[in-house]
């Protein structure tokens, strides 16, 4: 009798430990496509740096206030010419603003939604920015998502949102 209870606290405790060491994995974000409202699979060897990753863990972008990132932020903005429909600051020009308080998706108030409308666009017009998705026949064409997180950071820096 004492074996089998001894046996049973062995295996919980393996199943635990298994289970608490593969936590990454189970705590990896999932993303929704702002155009169909269904999930989105983004492939998880894309988030390459260990900022990315932690974002796809947390959905927290860790270089909002990062100056390097923000500068680089910028430059990813004007390249792939955000700043046509958005502002040279976000404020808003053909579309709407980035910098709230009102966001034209109430999604864009957190780091993981403005992912989500970057990465596959919307209906209203802007076109995705994801890795690949510009160009599927050349999988280095569009932003990584280090690079979106970068951008994120950015129109993070310009105002309020």
């Amino acid at each position: 009798m004492m074996r089998t209870h001894l046996a049973k606290f062995v295996l919980l405790t393996l199943s635990l430990l298994l289970l608490f060491s593969s936590s990454v994995s189970l705590a990896d974000q999932s993303f929704i496509d702002t155009k169909t409202g269904q999930a989105m699979k983004i492939d998880s060897a894309l988030f390459t740096t260990e900022q990315s990753k932690k974002f796809l863990s947390t959905g927290e972008n860790p270089y909002n206030g990062n100056a390097e990132a923000i500068a680089s932020g910028k430059k990813h903005y004007q390249t792939y010419s955000c700043a046509q429909c958005h502002g040279a600051q976000a404020q808003g020009q053909t579309a709407a603003g980035l910098i709230g308080p009102k966001f034209n998706h109430s999604k864009s108030a957190t780091d993981k939604g403005m992912f989500e409308i970057i990465w596959a666009g919307t209906n209203g017009g802007m076109s995705a920015k994801g890795q690949g998705v510009m160009d599927p026949t050349n999988k280095s064409n569009g932003l990584s998502p280090d690079e979106i997180l970068k951008l994120i950071a950015w129109v993070r820096s310009q105002g309020k949102g």
